[in-house]
């Protein structure tokens, strides 16, 4: 099993708007494709390299989770790994979720990627069997990126 997940759409509108989505942590609940993202913690700004953002989770009971920004590129590229909050963060996650904007023809290609190469060896095991089930998480995604986009 590859240890990178990627899912691809083209979505009609230009890098900028879409990046501008993905770099407010706030709006994450409006393009969450999997149904967990609840809210950005308090506090959460416009994401830049090094930015560090809380965000409220709900998978059966309420979660937390702390994101680091570790790739950025105005326009063209966003990532952060996510771990659990304190001493826990350390033992389990650390998965990176990155998005690659490439213009073309007839808008934006967005390039979602899940990569756990950088997980926990306590938490990767599990963390790999949901692949599939985070494939389909992602799609939903992007689908609902361009769904947000349209109504704007």
């Amino acid at each position: 099993m590859d240890d990178v997940v990627t899912v691809e759409r083209v979505i009609p509108a230009p890098a900028s708007a879409i990046f501008d989505l993905l770099a407010d942590p706030a709006r994450h609940h409006d393009i969450d494709g999997s149904g967990t993202v609840v809210a950005a913690k308090e506090g959460s700004q416009r994401l830049q390299l090094g930015s560090r953002f809380g965000m409220s989770m709900k998978l059966g009971i309420p979660y937390s989770m702390v994101s680091e920004v570790v790739e950025f590129e105005p326009d063209r590229r966003i990532a952060w790994q996510t771990r659990g909050p304190g001493a826990i963060g350390r033992h389990v996650a650390g998965r990176v979720w990155r998005y690659e904007l490439e213009p073309v023809d007839g808008g934006t290609l967005v390039r979602e990627s899940w990569d756990i190469r950088q997980e926990s060896a306590l938490s990767r095991p599990l963390v790999r069997r949901s692949a599939d089930h985070t494939r389909r998480n992602m799609a939903a995604t992007l689908e609902r990126i361009e769904q947000v986009l349209a109504g704007s």
